[in-house]
């Protein structure tokens, strides 16, 4: 269905792309650092997620609609923004515990999941992102257009956890070690709070 020099130069691409760190990269670590592996990887399961939802958009068409519409493509992204600076508010404002392995900072896999998926649906840069790229390495003669798109988003998103699996594990490691000195873990939930605001404002300050 798609010939092999396209995939092997859309593969390479990919690889470059999401072991580059970018946000899905930093709320990975964010995750993993404060609340363990089995979070982060949960937290790359949602992104991943997100990117299936996304994938599905660019094919259907949806995205074109975002990218067209100025308001709609900004008030979906001052949502994302804003839902991303309430994440990190919360995070900042969350109380240490007086002891560190009550773990009272720490959150499910399953609502990190959640999160995860939320934040990158509401990410209309990533919408935009699949719109622009996904298309590039389609090719007509190759077959059904639609079946191209649903095999190269399905790549990406294989990929793309792949790659938050390998950061989240590392992270995991290196949070187990910082969770056991007490002024380590008063500061974290300030750092990954910090992050997610960062993240927040980065996103509304973007441009189409």
């Amino acid at each position: 269905m798609i010939d092999l020099t396209t995939l092997i130069a859309y593969i390479a691409v990919v690889l470059g792309f999401v072991f580059i760190p970018g946000p899905a990269t930093l709320l990975t670590i964010a995750r993993a650092t404060s609340s363990g592996t089995k979070v982060g990887i949960a937290t790359g399961a949602g992104i991943a997620a997100g990117d299936v939802f996304h994938t599905v958009m660019a094919m259907i068409g949806i995205s074109a609609i975002i990218a067209a519409s100025a308001t709609l493509f900004s008030v979906i992204k001052y949502i994302g923004a804003a839902y991303l600076i309430y994440l990190g508010v919360r995070a900042i404002m969350e109380k240490t515990p007086a002891n560190p392995a009550a773990g009272a900072l720490a959150i499910s896999a399953g609502k990190a999941f959640r999160q995860a998926v939320l934040t990158e649906v509401l990410n209309p840069k990533t919408a935009l992102f699949f719109l622009a790229f996904l298309p590039q390495f389609v090719r007509p003669e190759n077959g059904t257009v639609m079946l191209q798109m649903a095999a190269l988003g399905g790549i990406f998103v294989v990929l793309g956890l792949s790659s938050t699996v390998v950061f989240a594990v590392s992270a995991g490691r290196l949070g187990t070690f910082l969770r056991r000195n007490p002024s380590v873990l008063r500061l974290q939930g300030k750092v990954v709070g910090g992050i997610y605001c960062a993240l927040g404002v980065r996103l509304a300050l973007q441009q189409r």
